[in-house]
């Protein structure tokens, strides 16, 4: 489960409060970084190539690719250094808490890695600090547009106009399912709901048959995805395109947390779900639905005797949306530039893009058009499934410090669904911490 959203701190997540049965699985789940700002953002990264053809160099890249998808990394590094003998890569993995408090530190210190990975939800941050440096020549000298990836996801790793970040996948939520359950209650288990009256259809139908069909969890993985899909689909947004204005607790975000809250008023969750109890559920046959991420596939997939699949988001609201996130490649700021390195470290990141399909057997859908086209990623059943919402993902503003706003969202998506706040005073209070926030940042990052 290593591609937990990067703002999700453990220090926040111990503060909302446990569901009843369970206790928060941090492991993976990445930190709001340090305060310490590091300086000296702005020259280009340096020439890009499609072939290095220099000395010997050796490039460390970080990541936090601690989970099953760690192996798939690492599998096509060894490839590349056995295809480029003049480019030794090698790979150290940190959980993501550490990993986005250690590479400020040791870039800082003259001390980095040459290349990275970062969510999406962290480059603007970084790129605001001097801590990345800007990838503009390299997708300028591949011809790269988002016509080769997805507006989305493509848009998403520009700061302030310059780009800093080619991303390597998405991983957006999912609706996995338990057929088993499905079909005891009379449903079709081939035929998973796609609108709002289905699927409200299909939990009372469940209700009936004794089953809670949708486990409304109070924790930001997955309730604020959840809440943030749901948000979208009515029309809305989390924050204005520039991120300087909270717009969550509108009237569309309204719509979306009294949705989820529903839920639990209506009987289709229980109250005080814990967390990943939702997903605990569904592999015991206790529920139905389970809107997670995409690493939830290889989860499923240990348990030989379960029935299940896997769907886009149904449409609840009036458009199609779905929360995702993305890894994204990054080059760090060095102590002395070394332009073969740098030219090295762009030849590694496009060769692993080209060949993303060994990345999506991890568990992930390749951010790269080709192979999302190809024959290989189709086989894919389940990342194909998913991957069918590319071109309706959601990213939050490229904005520096926004995840440290969107902490303000968990806390009220935790208070409305444990019934403790109405959805609309839970928003309110939150949108004005949100915007207390911002306006620091603001200040913070010279934005």
């Amino acid at each position: 489960m290593n591609t937990h959203p990067a703002h999700l701190s453990r220090r926040h997540l111990f503060g909302l409060g446990l569901g009843v049965g369970g206790a928060a699985l941090l492991a993976a789940c990445g930190d709001s970084g340090p305060s310490d700002k590091v300086t000296g953002a702005g020259k280009n990264a340096g020439p890009a190539a499609t072939d290095y053809t220099g000395p010997n160099v050796t490039l460390a890249f970080w990541n936090g690719f601690t989970g099953g998808d760690g192996p798939f990394m690492k599998k096509l590094i060894d490839q590349f250094n056995t295809e480029h003998p003049n480019i030794k890569v090698t790979m150290n993995v940190y959980q993501w808490a550490d990993y986005y408090q250690k590479v400020p530190a040791a870039v800082s210190t003259g001390n980095g890695p040459e290349l990275g990975i970062m969510h999406v939800d962290h480059v603007a941050t970084n790129a605001a600090r001097g801590v990345i440096l800007p990838l503009e020549d390299l997708a300028k000298t591949l011809n790269l547009s988002e016509e080769d990836f997805s507006p989305p996801v493509w848009k998403a790793g520009v700061y302030r106009d310059t780009r800093y970040a080619i991303p390597l996948d998405v991983h957006p939520l999912g609706m996995f399912y338990n057929k088993t359950v499905l079909e005891k209650a009379g449903l079709d288990p081939e035929k998973p709901p796609t609108t709002a009256d289905a699927y409200l259809a299909a939990l009372e139908q469940l209700k009936s048959k004794g089953v809670q069909g949708h486990w409304a969890t109070p924790f930001p993985f997955t309730g604020e995805m959840q809440f943030s899909s749901l948000l979208w689909q009515f029309g809305g947004r989390l924050f204005d395109e520039q991120g300087t204005k909270p717009m969550f607790a509108e009237q569309p975000g309204v719509q979306a947390l009294t949705w989820l809250t529903d839920l639990v008023k209506k009987g289709y969750s229980p109250k005080n779900v814990a967390q990943d109890a939702d997903v605990v559920a569904l592999r015991n046959g206790k529920n139905a639905f389970n809107w997670n991420g995409i690493w939830t596939i290889n989860t499923l997939r240990e348990d030989k005797a379960l029935q299940w699949g896997v769907a886009p988001l149904p449409q609840i609201g009036t458009q199609k949306a779905a929360w995702a996130g993305s890894h994204q490649f990054v080059q760090f700021k060095q102590k002395q530039t070394d332009q073969n390195k740098l030219t090295a470290g762009k030849v590694f990141i496009n060769w692993i893009s080209q060949h993303s399909i060994e990345w999506a057997k991890g568990g992930q859908v390749p951010a790269r058009k080709e192979i999302r086209d190809g024959a290989e990623f189709a086989a894919l059943k389940e990342q194909a499934a998913i991957g069918t919402q590319i071109d309706y993902l959601q990213f939050l503003p490229a904005t520096p410090g926004i995840s440290d706003a969107m902490a303000t969202v968990d806390t009220a998506v935790n208070e409305a669904i444990l019934l403790r706040k109405e959805p609309g005073k839970a928003l309110a209070d939150a949108a004005g911490k949100a915007g207390q926030i911002l306006e620091s940042n603001r200040k913070k990052y010279g934005a």
